[in-house]
Protein backbone atom coordinates (compact mmCIF):
# COMPACT_ATOMS: atom_id res chain seq x y z
CA UNK A 1 0.00 0.00 0.00
CA UNK A 2 1.10 3.52 -0.61
CA UNK A 3 0.44 6.54 2.00
CA UNK A 4 0.49 9.92 1.15
CA UNK A 5 3.27 11.35 2.95
CA UNK A 6 1.71 13.44 6.31
CA UNK A 7 2.03 17.22 5.23
CA UNK A 8 -0.12 20.50 6.77
CA UNK A 9 -1.57 20.67 3.71
CA UNK A 10 -4.58 18.06 3.09
CA UNK A 11 -4.17 16.37 -0.82
CA UNK A 12 -6.42 17.62 -3.26
CA UNK A 13 -7.32 13.68 -3.74
CA UNK A 14 -8.41 13.16 0.16
CA UNK A 15 -10.27 16.63 -0.24
CA UNK A 16 -12.37 15.49 -2.95
CA UNK A 17 -13.31 12.15 -1.37
CA UNK A 18 -13.88 13.33 1.84
CA UNK A 19 -15.87 15.87 -0.23
CA UNK A 20 -18.14 13.04 -1.77
CA UNK A 21 -18.16 11.08 1.65
CA UNK A 22 -19.69 14.29 3.34
CA UNK A 23 -22.55 14.30 0.84
CA UNK A 24 -23.33 10.92 2.52
CA UNK A 25 -26.72 9.83 3.46
CA UNK A 26 -27.11 7.08 5.72
CA UNK A 27 -24.12 5.81 4.48
CA UNK A 28 -24.39 5.92 0.66
CA UNK A 29 -23.70 8.92 -2.07
CA UNK A 30 -27.63 9.96 -3.12
CA UNK A 31 -26.37 9.97 -6.66
CA UNK A 32 -25.19 6.90 -6.92
CA UNK A 33 -27.43 4.84 -4.47
CA UNK A 34 -29.29 1.78 -6.24
CA UNK A 35 -27.90 2.31 -9.23
CA UNK A 36 -25.45 -0.39 -11.30
CA UNK A 37 -24.04 1.55 -13.96
CA UNK A 38 -20.71 3.48 -15.49
CA UNK A 39 -20.97 6.78 -13.68
CA UNK A 40 -21.31 5.29 -10.25
CA UNK A 41 -18.66 2.36 -11.83
CA UNK A 42 -16.24 5.23 -12.22
CA UNK A 43 -16.88 7.08 -8.87
CA UNK A 44 -16.24 4.05 -6.50
CA UNK A 45 -13.38 3.13 -8.70
CA UNK A 46 -11.75 6.56 -7.97
CA UNK A 47 -12.82 6.28 -4.32
CA UNK A 48 -11.06 2.05 -3.96
CA UNK A 49 -8.03 4.40 -5.17
CA UNK A 50 -8.25 6.98 -3.15
CA UNK A 51 -8.45 3.85 0.17
CA UNK A 52 -5.18 2.69 -1.47
CA UNK A 53 -3.09 6.00 -2.38
CA UNK A 54 -3.91 7.61 1.01
CA UNK A 55 -4.23 4.39 3.72
CA UNK A 56 -7.68 5.06 4.64
CA UNK A 57 -10.07 2.43 4.70
CA UNK A 58 -13.29 4.60 4.64
CA UNK A 59 -13.45 4.87 1.33
CA UNK A 60 -13.14 1.61 0.41
CA UNK A 61 -15.69 0.73 2.85
CA UNK A 62 -18.04 3.07 1.41
CA UNK A 63 -17.39 1.19 -2.12
CA UNK A 64 -18.11 -2.17 -0.59
CA UNK A 65 -21.70 -0.87 1.16
CA UNK A 66 -22.66 0.82 -2.32
CA UNK A 67 -21.77 -2.73 -4.37
CA UNK A 68 -23.14 -4.94 -1.44
CA UNK A 69 -26.67 -3.15 -1.98
CA UNK A 70 -26.60 -4.01 -5.79
CA UNK A 71 -25.47 -7.52 -5.55
CA UNK A 72 -27.29 -10.44 -3.96
CA UNK A 73 -25.53 -13.59 -2.43
CA UNK A 74 -25.69 -16.01 -5.22
CA UNK A 75 -23.92 -13.00 -7.22
CA UNK A 76 -26.41 -11.92 -9.25
CA UNK A 77 -27.76 -8.46 -10.13
CA UNK A 78 -31.13 -7.29 -9.85
CA UNK A 79 -30.61 -3.91 -11.40
CA UNK A 80 -28.62 -5.36 -14.48
CA UNK A 81 -30.04 -7.03 -17.79
CA UNK A 82 -27.46 -8.88 -19.82
CA UNK A 83 -29.43 -9.33 -22.55
CA UNK A 84 -29.47 -5.72 -22.78
CA UNK A 85 -26.06 -6.36 -24.06
CA UNK A 86 -24.90 -2.53 -23.18
CA UNK A 87 -21.38 -1.73 -22.36
CA UNK A 88 -21.75 0.98 -19.88
CA UNK A 89 -23.24 -1.58 -17.83
CA UNK A 90 -19.73 -3.44 -17.47
CA UNK A 91 -17.96 -0.57 -15.94
CA UNK A 92 -19.36 -0.99 -12.52
CA UNK A 93 -18.13 -4.40 -12.04
CA UNK A 94 -14.47 -3.32 -12.09
CA UNK A 95 -15.06 -2.68 -9.00
CA UNK A 96 -15.40 -6.67 -8.00
CA UNK A 97 -11.90 -7.19 -8.62
CA UNK A 98 -10.63 -5.63 -5.45
CA UNK A 99 -13.73 -6.51 -3.11
CA UNK A 100 -13.02 -10.27 -3.53
CA UNK A 101 -9.41 -10.12 -3.55
CA UNK A 102 -10.09 -8.24 -0.36
CA UNK A 103 -13.02 -10.56 1.07
CA UNK A 104 -13.23 -13.68 -0.67
CA UNK A 105 -16.66 -13.30 -1.14
CA UNK A 106 -17.69 -16.10 -3.75
CA UNK A 107 -20.76 -13.78 -4.71
CA UNK A 108 -18.09 -10.86 -5.95
CA UNK A 109 -16.85 -13.39 -8.25
CA UNK A 110 -20.46 -14.98 -9.55
CA UNK A 111 -20.69 -11.65 -10.80
CA UNK A 112 -17.62 -10.93 -12.19
CA UNK A 113 -18.32 -14.12 -14.25
CA UNK A 114 -21.77 -12.94 -15.14
CA UNK A 115 -20.66 -9.43 -16.82
CA UNK A 116 -17.81 -11.86 -18.78
CA UNK A 117 -20.56 -13.93 -19.97
CA UNK A 118 -22.18 -10.84 -21.29
CA UNK A 119 -19.10 -9.42 -23.66
CA UNK A 120 -18.66 -13.14 -24.80
CA UNK A 121 -21.86 -12.72 -26.42
CA UNK A 122 -21.87 -9.27 -27.10
CA UNK A 123 -23.25 -8.42 -30.60
CA UNK A 124 -20.00 -7.47 -32.96
CA UNK A 125 -18.83 -5.56 -36.09
CA UNK A 126 -17.79 -7.71 -39.39
CA UNK A 127 -14.16 -7.41 -37.98
CA UNK A 128 -15.44 -8.20 -34.17
CA UNK A 129 -15.75 -4.89 -32.89
CA UNK A 130 -18.01 -4.54 -29.66
CA UNK A 131 -21.09 -2.70 -30.54
CA UNK A 132 -21.80 -0.08 -27.87
CA UNK A 133 -25.41 -1.55 -26.88
CA UNK A 134 -27.50 -3.95 -28.33
CA UNK A 135 -30.05 -0.94 -29.43
CA UNK A 136 -27.35 0.94 -31.19
CA UNK A 137 -26.38 -2.26 -34.37
CA UNK A 138 -23.03 -1.97 -35.85
CA UNK A 139 -22.18 1.14 -33.85
CA UNK A 140 -18.22 1.27 -31.82
CA UNK A 141 -18.29 4.04 -29.21
CA UNK A 142 -15.34 5.03 -27.99
CA UNK A 143 -16.98 5.65 -24.73
CA UNK A 144 -17.54 1.64 -25.10
CA UNK A 145 -13.87 0.66 -24.78
CA UNK A 146 -13.24 2.23 -21.56
CA UNK A 147 -16.29 0.24 -20.34
CA UNK A 148 -14.78 -3.23 -21.69
CA UNK A 149 -11.31 -3.40 -22.11
CA UNK A 150 -9.64 -2.69 -18.79
CA UNK A 151 -12.56 -4.87 -17.19
CA UNK A 152 -11.12 -7.73 -19.94
CA UNK A 153 -7.27 -7.26 -19.07
CA UNK A 154 -7.98 -7.16 -15.17
CA UNK A 155 -10.43 -10.83 -16.18
CA UNK A 156 -7.48 -12.15 -18.16
CA UNK A 157 -4.47 -11.20 -15.30
CA UNK A 158 -6.93 -12.74 -12.67
CA UNK A 159 -8.26 -15.61 -14.09
CA UNK A 160 -5.22 -16.52 -16.28
CA UNK A 161 -7.18 -15.89 -19.42
CA UNK A 162 -4.84 -14.81 -22.55
CA UNK A 163 -7.84 -14.55 -24.81
CA UNK A 164 -9.09 -11.34 -22.54
CA UNK A 165 -5.94 -9.70 -23.04
CA UNK A 166 -6.15 -10.33 -26.90
CA UNK A 167 -9.63 -9.59 -26.54
CA UNK A 168 -8.98 -6.04 -24.93
CA UNK A 169 -6.29 -5.70 -27.47
CA UNK A 170 -8.63 -5.97 -30.55
CA UNK A 171 -11.11 -3.44 -29.55
CA UNK A 172 -8.72 -0.73 -28.56
CA UNK A 173 -7.01 -1.18 -31.64
CA UNK A 174 -10.12 -1.48 -34.11
CA UNK A 175 -11.82 1.66 -32.66
CA UNK A 176 -9.01 3.48 -33.26
CA UNK A 177 -7.92 2.32 -36.86
CA UNK A 178 -11.93 3.02 -37.54
CA UNK A 179 -12.40 6.80 -35.69
CA UNK A 180 -9.07 8.41 -36.37
CA UNK A 181 -8.84 11.54 -38.35
CA UNK A 182 -5.37 11.48 -40.54
CA UNK A 183 -5.34 15.34 -40.44
CA UNK A 184 -5.05 15.93 -36.57
CA UNK A 185 -4.35 13.10 -35.40
CA UNK A 186 -7.42 12.92 -32.99
CA UNK A 187 -10.53 10.28 -32.59
CA UNK A 188 -13.92 11.36 -33.62
CA UNK A 189 -16.60 9.96 -31.00
CA UNK A 190 -17.71 6.85 -32.40
CA UNK A 191 -18.13 4.76 -35.83
CA UNK A 192 -21.15 3.47 -37.87
CA UNK A 193 -20.26 0.25 -39.63
CA UNK A 194 -23.37 0.07 -41.69
CA UNK A 195 -23.42 4.11 -42.37
CA UNK A 196 -26.92 4.09 -41.86
CA UNK A 197 -26.64 6.86 -39.04
CA UNK A 198 -27.53 10.41 -39.76
CA UNK A 199 -24.88 10.90 -37.51
CA UNK A 200 -21.86 9.43 -39.70
CA UNK A 201 -20.25 10.42 -42.81
CA UNK A 202 -21.44 8.28 -45.22
CA UNK A 203 -17.73 7.39 -46.70
CA UNK A 204 -15.69 6.56 -43.78
CA UNK A 205 -19.17 6.05 -41.08
CA UNK A 206 -17.44 8.22 -38.25
CA UNK A 207 -19.26 10.59 -36.80
CA UNK A 208 -18.74 14.23 -37.72
CA UNK A 209 -16.51 15.73 -34.54
CA UNK A 210 -14.40 15.12 -31.77
CA UNK A 211 -15.89 14.99 -28.30
CA UNK A 212 -13.51 15.76 -25.45
CA UNK A 213 -15.13 13.33 -22.83
CA UNK A 214 -14.78 10.68 -25.69
CA UNK A 215 -11.49 11.35 -26.21
CA UNK A 216 -10.85 10.71 -22.29
CA UNK A 217 -12.38 7.85 -21.81
CA UNK A 218 -10.13 6.35 -24.69
CA UNK A 219 -7.36 7.61 -23.14
CA UNK A 220 -8.47 5.99 -19.96
CA UNK A 221 -9.02 2.59 -21.48
CA UNK A 222 -5.50 2.69 -22.60
CA UNK A 223 -3.66 3.37 -19.47
CA UNK A 224 -6.54 1.22 -17.26
CA UNK A 225 -5.81 -1.86 -19.53
CA UNK A 226 -2.39 -1.99 -20.30
CA UNK A 227 -1.28 -1.82 -16.64
CA UNK A 228 -2.65 -5.30 -16.69
CA UNK A 229 -0.89 -7.02 -19.75
CA UNK A 230 1.89 -8.89 -19.33
CA UNK A 231 4.81 -7.21 -20.97
CA UNK A 232 5.46 -9.72 -23.67
CA UNK A 233 1.82 -9.63 -24.88
CA UNK A 234 2.51 -9.17 -28.77
CA UNK A 235 -0.01 -6.00 -29.09
CA UNK A 236 1.35 -4.09 -26.06
CA UNK A 237 3.96 -2.22 -27.27
CA UNK A 238 1.25 -1.73 -30.49
CA UNK A 239 -1.03 -0.04 -28.56
CA UNK A 240 1.43 1.84 -26.19
CA UNK A 241 3.03 3.62 -29.94
CA UNK A 242 -0.76 4.94 -30.97
CA UNK A 243 -1.34 6.22 -27.24
CA UNK A 244 1.74 7.93 -27.67
CA UNK A 245 0.83 9.49 -30.85
CA UNK A 246 -2.42 10.15 -29.77
CA UNK A 247 -0.71 11.80 -26.72
CA UNK A 248 0.97 14.01 -29.29
CA UNK A 249 -2.25 15.43 -31.05
CA UNK A 250 -3.61 16.41 -27.21
CA UNK A 251 -0.95 17.86 -26.70
CA UNK A 252 -1.40 19.85 -29.65
CA UNK A 253 -5.17 20.91 -29.22
CA UNK A 254 -4.60 22.16 -25.42
CA UNK A 255 -5.54 25.28 -25.29
CA UNK A 256 -2.79 27.40 -24.70
CA UNK A 257 -3.99 29.74 -22.25
CA UNK A 258 -6.00 28.00 -20.01
CA UNK A 259 -3.97 24.56 -20.44
CA UNK A 260 -7.47 22.57 -20.19
CA UNK A 261 -9.39 21.01 -23.08
CA UNK A 262 -12.53 22.34 -25.39
CA UNK A 263 -15.54 20.38 -25.35
CA UNK A 264 -15.02 19.44 -29.27
CA UNK A 265 -11.98 19.31 -30.19
CA UNK A 266 -11.62 19.71 -33.53
CA UNK A 267 -13.48 22.99 -33.18
CA UNK A 268 -11.40 25.09 -30.93
CA UNK A 269 -12.32 29.10 -30.52
CA UNK A 270 -15.32 28.19 -32.64
CA UNK A 271 -17.98 30.41 -31.69
CA UNK A 272 -20.12 28.59 -28.41
CA UNK A 273 -17.18 26.02 -28.11
CA UNK A 274 -16.14 26.11 -24.34
CA UNK A 275 -13.71 24.56 -21.85
CA UNK A 276 -15.12 21.27 -20.42
CA UNK A 277 -14.28 19.98 -16.99
CA UNK A 278 -14.81 16.59 -17.69
CA UNK A 279 -12.86 15.61 -20.61
CA UNK A 280 -9.89 17.81 -19.29
CA UNK A 281 -9.90 15.87 -16.22
CA UNK A 282 -9.96 12.62 -18.03
CA UNK A 283 -6.97 13.53 -20.36
CA UNK A 284 -5.16 14.58 -17.29
CA UNK A 285 -5.79 11.77 -15.49
CA UNK A 286 -4.62 9.55 -18.64
CA UNK A 287 -1.25 11.31 -19.97
CA UNK A 288 -0.59 11.19 -15.84
CA UNK A 289 -0.53 7.77 -15.43
CA UNK A 290 1.17 7.10 -18.79
CA UNK A 291 3.68 8.94 -17.69
CA UNK A 292 4.16 7.49 -14.21
CA UNK A 293 3.72 4.02 -16.18
CA UNK A 294 6.63 5.29 -18.47
CA UNK A 295 3.95 4.55 -21.86
CA UNK A 296 5.04 8.19 -22.92
CA UNK A 297 8.73 8.26 -23.87
CA UNK A 298 8.31 11.97 -25.25
CA UNK A 299 5.28 14.05 -23.95
CA UNK A 300 6.86 17.25 -22.18
CA UNK A 301 5.50 16.57 -18.13
CA UNK A 302 4.68 20.33 -18.39
CA UNK A 303 1.77 19.42 -20.86
CA UNK A 304 -0.35 17.53 -17.60
CA UNK A 305 1.36 20.31 -15.16
CA UNK A 306 -0.33 22.90 -17.41
CA UNK A 307 -3.37 21.02 -17.42
CA UNK A 308 -3.83 19.86 -13.45
CA UNK A 309 -2.78 23.72 -12.95
CA UNK A 310 -5.75 25.03 -15.67
CA UNK A 311 -8.41 22.48 -13.83
CA UNK A 312 -7.69 24.32 -10.36
CA UNK A 313 -7.84 27.55 -12.05
CA UNK A 314 -10.47 26.84 -14.35
CA UNK A 315 -13.25 24.60 -13.19
CA UNK A 316 -12.59 23.92 -9.14
CA UNK A 317 -13.51 25.87 -6.07
CA UNK A 318 -13.82 25.19 -2.53
CA UNK A 319 -16.37 26.48 0.31
CA UNK A 320 -17.33 25.21 3.82
CA UNK A 321 -19.21 22.23 2.06
CA UNK A 322 -15.73 21.56 0.33
CA UNK A 323 -14.74 20.58 -3.18
CA UNK A 324 -16.52 21.64 -6.35
CA UNK A 325 -16.13 21.19 -9.94
CA UNK A 326 -18.07 23.09 -12.38
CA UNK A 327 -18.53 23.38 -16.24
CA UNK A 328 -19.20 19.70 -16.69
CA UNK A 329 -21.08 18.49 -19.98
CA UNK A 330 -24.09 16.50 -18.12
CA UNK A 331 -24.34 13.99 -21.20
CA UNK A 332 -23.71 13.53 -25.08
CA UNK A 333 -24.48 10.75 -27.41
CA UNK A 334 -25.43 9.76 -30.60
CA UNK A 335 -28.82 8.67 -32.22
CA UNK A 336 -31.50 7.16 -29.63
CA UNK A 337 -35.06 7.79 -29.51
CA UNK A 338 -34.77 11.53 -29.26
CA UNK A 339 -32.28 11.76 -31.83
CA UNK A 340 -28.87 12.91 -31.62
CA UNK A 341 -27.48 14.12 -35.05
CA UNK A 342 -23.60 14.61 -33.70
CA UNK A 343 -23.52 18.12 -35.17
CA UNK A 344 -21.22 20.73 -33.61
CA UNK A 345 -24.39 22.52 -33.02
CA UNK A 346 -25.63 19.22 -31.06
CA UNK A 347 -22.57 19.05 -28.75
CA UNK A 348 -22.70 22.65 -27.88
CA UNK A 349 -26.36 22.51 -26.65
CA UNK A 350 -25.92 19.95 -24.01
CA UNK A 351 -26.66 21.17 -20.81
CA UNK A 352 -23.22 22.17 -18.44
CA UNK A 353 -23.88 21.49 -14.80
CA UNK A 354 -21.51 21.46 -11.43
CA UNK A 355 -20.66 18.52 -9.51
CA UNK A 356 -21.90 15.61 -11.48
CA UNK A 357 -19.91 12.59 -10.85
CA UNK A 358 -19.18 12.10 -14.45
CA UNK A 359 -16.67 15.20 -13.71
CA UNK A 360 -16.16 14.84 -10.24
CA UNK A 361 -14.90 11.36 -10.29
CA UNK A 362 -11.93 11.80 -12.75
CA UNK A 363 -11.38 15.14 -11.05
CA UNK A 364 -10.64 12.93 -8.03
CA UNK A 365 -8.85 9.93 -10.52
CA UNK A 366 -6.86 12.92 -12.03
CA UNK A 367 -5.81 14.18 -8.72
CA UNK A 368 -3.90 10.98 -7.60
CA UNK A 369 -2.16 10.66 -10.61
CA UNK A 370 -0.82 14.19 -10.00
CA UNK A 371 0.07 12.94 -6.55
CA UNK A 372 1.65 9.93 -7.22
CA UNK A 373 3.70 11.75 -10.43
CA UNK A 374 4.84 13.99 -7.80
CA UNK A 375 6.06 12.03 -5.51
CA UNK A 376 7.78 9.99 -7.88
CA UNK A 377 9.82 12.83 -9.09
CA UNK A 378 10.42 13.66 -5.38
CA UNK A 379 11.98 10.36 -4.84
CA UNK A 380 13.95 10.34 -7.65
CA UNK A 381 15.41 13.52 -6.80
CA UNK A 382 16.36 12.58 -3.35
CA UNK A 383 18.00 9.46 -4.77
CA UNK A 384 19.84 11.56 -7.12
CA UNK A 385 20.93 13.83 -3.97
Amino acid sequence: MTVVPETNIRPWSVKIADTLLSECIDGSHPKIANKWGYVAGMTLLALERTSKWSGDPKYSELVKRHIDGLIVADGTIPTYTLEDYNLDMINEGKNLFPLWARTGEAKYERAIQLLRTQLKGQPRTSEGGFWHKKIYPFQMWLDGIYMASPFLAEYAKTFDDPAGFDEAARQILLIEQKTRNPQNGLLHHAWDESREQRWCDKTTGRSFHVWGRAMGWYAMAIVDAVEHFPVDHPQRGQIMGIFERMANALARVQDQESGVWYQVMDCNGRQGNYLEASASCMLTYALAKGLRLKYLAELDRSVVERAYAGILQQFASEDEAGVHLHRICHGAGLGGKKYRDGSYEYYISEQVVSDAQMGVAPFLLASIEMERLNMERLNDTEQVR
